[in-house]
């Protein structure tokens, strides 16, 4: 039988399990997957704990996980566009894709291009997604100057590539560790802490014109003090501070598209978009795979594999 992490109620990382059930089924319009690669987001661990439940209330026992990247294994009626044994990117809305076996509907799924390593073809939908649409929501234009905190994170990694690839300069906020990261991918890195503003604004000449906060902690306040205005803001994860400045809390919600994920999965190929890799667990390490996310220091992404 097929192995799945489930959880039973809401809790910490010991509450996570990985066991056997039944084979899903694809149903009409649907495709069951053989997952090859899935992301882990801090997301899902603010479900489980029960952080998210007035937004998104879990039903128990509860799966997890959205990413996936894997091989078609089984079509349900009425699907045309993949064949079994298709390499696929995609994802899905059920929690379900922490699982060795996974159904998802066609229309959330895309080819995988060859020269996308599973892993990162696996972490791509979250991540990418809420980059692309956090992009997108403060549109950095060639010459301006664009900030991004948790800039070496999974999100933020994403975001100062395309930012830079729009032709903007970028600042990155994050430990030292990731500055010559970030160096190298044409970011300007700054460290986080006491006195942030300051450097800044020395490092923008003055001129900040759109900020987006991948970490929270006032980082939204930060960038209504630099002068930033509210429309060119963009938070993925501080909501209270979004709405007592109007500022735009875009994410994958507005970029969840099997399209988005083409388009991301082209740059990849085509080698203008990396997606760093921290560390790749097997699923039966899921707990150990959250303890390291929750750390939050790590560059990139997490991978679950079978």
């Amino acid at each position: 039988m097929p192995k799945a992490v489930r959880f039973e109620e809401y809790g910490g990382i010991d509450v996570l399990r990985v066991v056997e059930v039944d084979r899903p089924v694809p149903g009409p319009g649907q495709v069951l997957v053989k997952m090859r690669a899935a992301g882990i987001n801090p997301g899902e661990a603010a479900i489980r704990e029960g952080r998210m439940h007035e937004r998104w209330p879990a039903t128990f026992p509860s799966g997890q996980g959205s990413d996936l990247a894997g091989v078609v294994e089984e079509l349900g009626d009425g699907v045309e566009e993949f064949a079994v044994g298709d390499e696929v990117i995609g994802f899905t809305h059920q929690r379900a894709s922490h699982a060795e076996l996974v159904v998802t509907d066609a229309a959330k799924l895309t080819h995988r291009p060859r020269n996308v390593p599973w892993e990162a073809a696996g972490a791509l939908f979250v991540a990418g997604t809420t980059a692309y649409a956090a992009v997108r929501a403060v549109s950095p234009a060639r010459g301006d100057t664009l900030v991004v905190s948790a800039a070496a994170g999974g999100v933020g990694s994403i975001v100062v590539q395309l930012a830079v690839g729009a032709g903007a300069k970028v600042i990155g906020l994050a430990g030292a560790p990731n500055h010559q990261w970030l160096a190298a991918h044409g970011v300007t890195p700054v460290r986080y802490g006491d006195g942030v503003a300051d450097r800044v604004r020395a490092a923008a000449d003055g001129r900040v014109d759109a900020f987006i906060d991948a970490f929270g902690g006032g980082y939204v306040d930060i960038a209504i003090d630099l002068g930033v205005r509210p429309d060119r803001i963009n938070t993925i994860i501080d909501w209270a501070a979004a709405k007592e400045h109007g500022t735009k809390t875009d994410g994958t919600a507005t970029a969840a598209s099997a399209d988005v994920l083409a388009e991301l999965a082209g740059l990849i190929s085509d080698g203008r978009l990396e997606i760093p890799i921290a560390r790749v667990y097997p699923l039966d390490q899921v707990r150990d795979a959250y303890r390291e996310l929750e750390r939050r220091h790590a560059r990139g992404k997490i991978v679950l594999v079978p």
